[in-house]
């Protein structure tokens, strides 16, 4: 025998019109059959087997199902609904347990399939309430395993073998007949949002990606849809797209693995009329989308309980006190505006979007009636929101880039540096540096340090930058190199929109190859990025020409690196065997698609969670692929030696011929041997050497 906490036991037992045994549930498929007995663990007595049918609502069984439990159709069609077999049990357990004075009892099943896998969820689709004892049940097969190790794992066990153990326990080993039930299984009653931090620590096998789900769904349908199974606090992650809406997808943390796989065979159950696609995912895709890092948002997440709204389409110009008007009187929001989360770019421009929070559904429903009602000359739309989203949206817009990345050269193309950086300076996409805007136009270096603090001990050697304007005065802005990613995190966190003198400086976190553009004269403006003067294609640039190359430079490094870009400039020696300049020249090609790049708002950078299918790839190039391929081509191949440059021409007709060509360039001293005709993805193009 075994005791428990409680001196009655009830055994429960089910079936599905489906599979069973391990797969029990995995094929969405309703219970038909519903067996339990009571165990007087004091008296040591077995109570009545009760046996009741289920009427289904699809009474199509299969063939495992008639085999292993012999019924057919016709009965299941006489039997009683799910509702009334519950309350069935609930009446005779109760008259049972009320006969043998006892007031409690415990629930126990044979693996927890059936409650979690079938029971809850067929309970949640018919919108069922179910009593409290399915709630808390000891799975048989766990405990049994406790207590006989060597029996193997706990889900491979069935009855007869745990028979076949206990008959040879009886033998040797008879202390083991007395057991006590240390773990109790228990189901959520409701899942409890949260905020994540990027620094938590998330098991890979808790997490899974669900696909296909309904745009308007929140998390408390995607629990809805995997009830029985327990959700992490703040655990179900909505995926955004690139323009910041829902696609679809949901990153979702169990509490362990056990439950993970039990979610995994809910692969393509239903949600309503769709189908949900389950898959594996990673706790770091999870942290991707959910953790958070800004001290803003959490904050805003720190009150617990709260429904949490998002609202789209606001005017740029809407204030706090507009959009509390917007609600009205019949829903509140929680502590007024400090329930209020406005979205906004990296430069402080509003994006339109916004978050608030209600303290109950109530105040919560009353807002969502305003959907697509009209605040100033635009109409609103409202959508109920969780924590993870506002982490998401806040995510997004943080790690906006400052500059956007120019795609590789293509492969056939000459070699030619689209981006090139001061010798000091060593470009990559890591984000170990941050960029301060607003200064003080009189702020120096000295000024920069006092406003660092404690943290310029982090400051890289000869680290601080300070931009100037093509009239080679202070623009208000400064990129500093910190030692490492988390230093210039910390820093951005700690110093943004603190005072210097009187005005308030931003502080955001950036990548060394952000800081390079900018320091080649890129800026950054309301309409977009600009590019630098020294991408403009001009064929011999003079401001550049007075820059000789220098030893362990490329040769055109040194005419990107302008005096006028930075404070203190190091200006390069040139070798006595090398007076001649080196000059830059650009494809028409190139210089197009880096302005179509260019040319892009912070919009384009709104983008999909990792993973996720994105409907918008602008950027096909890593960050740092340009500077690295320029690094890795040797000197030569992308100037010649002797005097002269190369020209590439596009757009040639396919029956054009050298004579062709060196017609076109009447008037220009041109190299007959140093044309090369190419032909590439069905079109032709032709380069050439040339004097001028």
């Amino acid at each position: 025998m075994m005791a428990s906490h409680s001196d009655t036991l009830v055994v429960f037992f089910g079936a599905t019109a489906g599979a069973n045994g391990g797969k029990l549930g995995s094929d969405e498929r309703e219970l038909i059959l519903l067996v339990w007995q009571i165990v007087d663990l004091h008296e040591n007595k077995v109570g009545k087997l009760q046996r009741t049918l289920v009427q289904p609502d699809s009474a199509d069984l299969s063939e495992q199902c008639k085999e292993e439990t012999g019924l057919t159709a016709e009965e299941l069609c006489k039997a009683e609904p799910l509702e009334s077999v519950l309350q069935q049990f609930y009446q005779s357990v109760s008259a049972e347990l009320k006969s043998l004075g006892r007031s409690s009892y415990t629930l126990c099943v044979d693996g927890p399939l059936l409650i979690r896998q079938v029971l809850h969820p067929e309970a949640s689709k018919k919108n069922l309430v179910l009593p409290e004892c399915f709630y808390t049940f000891v799975d048989l097969k766990k405990e049994f395993q406790k207590c006989c190790p060597n029996a193997g794992p706990a889900r491979d066990l069935t009855l007869t073998s745990m028979l076949d153990c206990i008959l040879l326990m009886l033998w040797g080993l008879p202390w083991y007949l007395y057991h006590k039930f240390s773990t109790f299984e228990t189901v959520n009653y409701k899942f409890e949002s949260g905020a994540c931090s990027k620094t938590e620590a998330v098991d890979s096998e808790t997490v899974i990606r669900a696909r296909g789900l309904p745009w308007q769904s929140s998390d408390q349908d995607i629990a809805r849809f995997f009830k029985g199974l327990n959700i992490a606090k703040g655990g179900v992650a909505l995926c955004l797209n690139a323009q910041g809406r829902r696609n679809g997808e949901a990153l979702v943390r169990f509490i362990n693995s056990e439950h993970r796989d039990m979610a995994l065979e809910r692969h393509k159950h239903h949600m309503g009329n769709r189908y949900i696609e389950v898959y594996k995912a990673t706790g770091e895709e999870f942290l991707k989308i959910a953790g958070g890092t800004s001290n803003e948002v959490a904050q805003f997440l720190s009150k617990e309980n709260q429904v949490i709204i998002r609202m789209r389409g606001l005017p740029f110009t809407a204030s706090p006190q507009d959009v509390l008007g917007f609600l009205g009187p019949e829903s509140p929001v929680t502590d007024g505006t400090e329930g209020l989360l406005f979205v906004k770019y990296p430069d402080g421009r509003p994006t339109g979007d916004a978050f608030v929070l209600f303290a109950c559904e109530e105040y919560a429903q009353n807002a969502l009636k305003k959907h697509k009602q009209i605040l100033g000359k635009r109409y609103i739309e409202l959508f109920r929101s969780t924590a993870a989203e506002v982490q998401q949206v806040l995510n997004r817009y943080m790690s906006t880039p400052l500059i956007s990345t120019l795609p590789p050269p293509p492969p056939q193309m000459v070699s030619v540096p689209v981006l090139a950086t001061s010798p000091f300076i060593t470009t990559g996409s890591t984000r170990d540096c941050i960029r301060l805007r607003g200064l003080p136009y009189t702020a120096a270096i000295e000024d920069i340090l006092e406003f660092m603090g404690e943290h310029t001990i982090d400051i890289k050697p000869h680290g601080v930058h300070m931009v100037l304007n093509q009239q080679g005065r202070p623009s208000g802005d400064a990129f500093i190199q910190m030692k490492s990613a988390d230093r210039a995190f910390m820093v951005a966190q700690k110093c943004h929109k603190k005072m210097m003198k009187d005005r308030y400086v931003e502080v955001f976190q950036c990548s060394t190859e952000e800081m390079s553009f900018v320091l080649m004269g890129g800026t950054l403006n309301r309409s977009g990025l600009s590019p630098p003067p020294c991408k403009l294609p001009c064929l011999s640039p003079p401001t550049y020409a007075a820059f000789p190359a220098t030893p362990g430079m490329l040769p055109t490094e040194a005419a990107f690196y302008q005096p006028p870009l930075l404070a203190t400039p190091r200006t390069p020696q040139a070798p006595a065997h090398n007076p001649a300049p080196a000059l830059a020249y650009y494809s028409p090609q190139l210089y197009m698609n880096m302005n179509m790049n260019m040319n892009m708002n912070y919009t384009t950078y709104y983008p999909s969670p990792p993973v996720s299918p994105s409907t918008v790839s602008y950027f096909a190039a890593p960050p740092g692929s340009v500077a690295a391929a320029v690094a890795a081509q040797p000197a030569p191949s992308i100037l010649p030696p002797q005097p002269g440059a190369l020209v590439r021409m596009q757009g040639v007709p396919y029956n054009a011929g050298v004579k062709d060509i060196l017609s076109f360039f009447q008037g220009y001293q041109t190299s007959v041997d140093g044309m090369t005709p190419a032909l590439r993805g069905g079109g032709k193009r032709a380069e050439l050497d040339g004097n001028e």
